[in-house]
This record gives structure tokens, C-alpha cells and sequence, in this order.
């Protein structure tokens, strides 16, 4: 392969997507599409437990929204508590924006009404959930809930992290934090995906 990167990024389950737009223009037969998380990595440039919760809570929702078929890529509306300049609600929405469609005012104004992608992301919303999706043509909701400090660091990279951030590292250094800091990922995506604790989907 001509990337070289963690093999659990390809262990990660996959989001199945129907696309219309894509059918009309001709660019994925029949709309069909899949999202894996090398795609949003490339998007987001890195993998970070935030990244890695971006992608598991759409994963989650889309399967709790549409339990008997493929979810409509543009049929889905995103709500997000915090503004979009506070914290990591932007880095959140920049990956879900990618697998959903949605977007706030930047996304397709459509084709002659159909197919727009703008306004379907919300912030500053009034939930109390990390975020909440919306089908678009049935109104149903569900808030997904998530929190990586279920899934701590080692301590190992912590005493790296410090030396990385303090600008003391050696190569040796940053090659080993950037190894804890995938291995706290993996954890995350791999071996907690259903830990509830950490993540949970409910019904609105």
C-alpha cells in the first residue's frame, strides 16, 4: 500500500451510504457509497480520540435511525450543543459533515430544490447529548452520547506527551508517543465501539 499507517484503521467497521446526488451525477452507480475511517483520518490529517468518536457516533446513529436499510446520505439533520468555535464541536462536525452530507451554510444549495445539503447542521442547539441526529423525512431523533475518558491514556504516553508538547523529544520520543496515542484509538474504535459507557445512542 502507498500509505503506511496503524492496520486497526482498516479493522474498523464501515458506513454503508445511499447518496441520490451521486446517482444523478453519475458519480457511484445507484448512489451506493462507503465511508471507512482511513477517509476521515485523510479529511481530518490526524486520529484522535475525537476523530475516532466523530466516526463511531454516526456509525451508531445512522444504525439506531435506519435499522432495516442504508441511511440517505442529505437526509440526515446534525445538532451539536456547543457553538461551532468552542472546543472540538467543529472537528466533530467536519467528520460528520463528510459521511452524513450535512453542513450548516457551506453545503450544495441543491438542484432545483432537491438534493441540499446546507442547513442540516446545527449549533448551539438545546440538547444535552454530545449530538443529535435527525431523519430528515420521518422527524425521528436519536442523542448520542459520548465520552472518551471511559477509554484513559497509558501513563507511558503521558510522561511522552509532556516532553513532545515541551519540545524536549527526542525522534525515539515522538515516534513512541505517536504509537500510545494510536493504541488509545485503537482502544476506542476497536475494543470498546460497544461499550456503552463510553457511547450510547437513545431514542428521542
Amino acid at each position: 500500500r502507498s500509505m503506511n499507517y496503524p492496520t486497526f484503521f482498516d479493522e474498523v467497521e464501515t458506513i454503508e451510504m445511499i447518496d441520490p446526488l451521486s446517482n444523478v451525477l453519475g458519480a457511484f452507480e445507484g448512489g451506493e457509497l462507503t465511508f471507512n475511517y482511513l477517509d476521515v483520518v485523510k479529511s481530518a490529517g490526524h486520529s484522535c480520540p475525537t476523530v475516532a468518536g466523530a466516526y463511531l457516533m454516526t456509525l451508531k446513529a445512522l444504525k439506531a435511525l435506519y435499522p432495516h436499510e442504508k441511511p440517505v446520505r442529505g437526509n440526515i439533520k446534525v445538532a451539536f450543543k456547543e457553538p461551532m468555535e468552542e472546543g472540538v464541536a467543529g472537528v466533530i462536525g467536519n467528520v460528520i459533515s463528510q459521511i452524513t452530507g450535512a453542513t450548516d451554510k457551506s453545503g450544495f444549495k441543491g438542484l432545483n430544490g432537491r438534493f441540499a445539503r446546507h442547513s442540516l447542521m446545527d449549533f448551539s442547539a438545546d440538547i444535552s447529548s454530545s449530538a443529535r441526529f435527525t431523519r430528515v423525512d420521518t422527524g425521528e431523533s436519536v442523542d448520542v452520547y459520548y465520552n472518551p475518558n471511559v477509554v484513559p491514556p497509558l501513563p507511558d504516553m503521558q510522561l511522552l506527551m509532556q516532553k513532545v508538547m515541551g519540545g524536549t523529544a527526542e525522534p525515539e520520543d515522538i515516534k513512541a508517543f505517536g504509537i500510545f496515542w494510536q493504541e488509545r484509538v485503537e482502544r476506542i474504535l476497536i475494543e470498546n465501539s460497544d461499550n456503552t459507557e463510553m457511547l450510547r445512542v437513545e431514542k428521542v
